[in-house]
């Protein structure tokens, strides 16, 4: 009996899935408003058409930096470096101010031990 290996697809999370897909189209829609054909933007991206098609269908298999690098040709990369900018990670900072302490104490000094003389 051969076990069948768990399909990117099945593995990854919904939402994950669905951030993909918005992602693929909106890649997508970026290279028709510029009129670049699949071809084209292919080429650029030295990846093949049939990659560049898994990527506007938000394929989870597909490796983050082709995506990066698509982007990158569709002139988009700016925002690639700000996905998971601390300053956008509300939760983070919640979780953060949680384990401030509540006051600090100052150490205290050492005594100098009294001179033998």
């Amino acid at each position: 009996m051969d076990i069948m290996p768990k399909s990117a697809s099945n593995a990854t999370p919904i939402p994950v899935r669905r951030a993909l897909r918005k992602l693929g189209q909106d890649i997508r829609d970026a290279r028709l408003r510029r009129r670049i054909p699949t071809e084209l933007l292919a080429e650029r991206a030295s990846i093949s058409r049939m990659t560049l098609y898994n990527v506007e269908n938000g394929d989870a298999s597909v490796s983050m930096g082709t995506y990066a690098t698509i982007l990158f040709v569709l002139g988009m990369i700016d925002r690639v470096g700000n996905l998971a900018d601390a300053s956008e990670d509300n939760l983070g900072r919640q979780l953060e101010e949680e384990r401030l302490p509540k006051r600090i104490r100052l150490p205290r000094k050492k005594t100098a031990p009294p001179d033998a003389s």
